[in-house]
This record gives C-alpha cells, structure tokens and sequence, in this order.
C-alpha cells in the first residue's frame, strides 16, 4: 500500500475494498484497475453521515451472474474465497493488520461491509470487525466441518463469502467477524 498527496493506493487485490477517511478533505481517484480489482474513495468523517444499507432491488444484478461472469470479474484469489468460500493463510492478508480509517466494501459488488472504527485486533490473523454496517451482511449454519458447526458470514447483496462470525468479539456486540481477506 502505498500514500500519494493524501490518496491511498493499493497495490494488491484484496476481498474487501477499502474507502479511505482522512481529515478535513480527501481526494477521491476516479480510476479503477481491474487488476488489481481495489479501489480507495474518499468519504467524510462526519459522524452524521452513515454509509446506506443497499436496496435489495440492486441484489438481482448480481445473484443473477454465473459462475464463469464471476470468474471474470474476480482474480483467482477473490473467486476462491468469494465463491468457493475459501479462506486465505493467516497473518497474509493486506488487511489483517490494517489501520486505515475508513469503510470496508465487499469485492465483488461494492456493498460497505465494515467501518473501520469497528475493526480490533482477534490475534488470529484475518480482519475482524464487532459490527456490520446495516443489514449488508447476513449469516447462515455452516456445517462443511461436521464436529465444527460455524456460523457463515456473507454480502446480504452478492453473497459473497466473507467468513465466520464468533460469540468471543468485543463489547458492545460480543461478536467477532473474522473476514477471510
């Protein structure tokens, strides 16, 4: 990752993208690199402005696409753990250790996932985040390990595999959302 007169540019894809907050203006890139499949833009602080929820209405866009449109459109990486629920090693990610303010959106459709002020440190090695922002991510049993039961996280728009969420996570949620990438 790498900061350039205020705008962060990142140089790795990822499955989550980021949206850079800075104080009091950001500047906001109006490229986007399908390589690299990351994007930063710029948002305000203001604690008055909250990301929105999506419409469902935006959701039949994408649950709509086939496996081979996703393919396309995601690195090999972002297709393995998005669509394959796939994880990546520990300790790897660029974002696992991040402390970039800022809000996080899913890679596959851009839906704003997790505000930076809630991300803490698990000590496991991926992103983990206390709360959601709205109602954009939804869960679901996860029984792929049978003596394992877990609870799945995906995009409430694409879904998206994200990752788990845990009851061992900070206050005031109690909850841990370890996100994959």
């Amino acid at each position: 990752m790498a900061t350039r007169a205020g705008v962060i540019q990142f140089s790795t894809a990822n499955l989550l993208r980021s949206s850079a907050i800075s104080s009091p203006s950001v500047l906001i890139p109006r490229s986007f690199n399908k390589k690299l499949a990351i994007r930063a833009m710029g948002s305000s602080a203001s604690s008055s402005q909250r990301p929105e929820p999506v419409q469902d209405a935006e959701k039949a866009n994408f649950t709509s696409l086939s496996e081979e449109e996703w393919k396309k459109r995601l690195t090999d990486q972002q297709y393995y753990v998005t669509r394959q629920k796939g994880t990546e090693r520990a300790f790897t990610g660029e974002y696992w250790n991040t402390k970039t303010p800022g809000i996080y959106h899913c890679i596959c459709c851009d839906t704003p996932l997790f505000e930076s002020k809630t991300k803490f440190d698990s000590g496991t090695g991926w992103p983990s985040y206390y709360q959601p922002i709205g109602n954009n991510v939804k869960s679901k049993l996860d029984m792929s390990i049978i003596f394992m039961p877990r609870t799945e996280v995906l995009c409430a728009v694409c879904d998206a595999h994200l990752g788990h969420v845990f009851d061992d996570g900070p206050p005031p949620t109690e909850k841990r959302y370890c996100i994959n990438r």
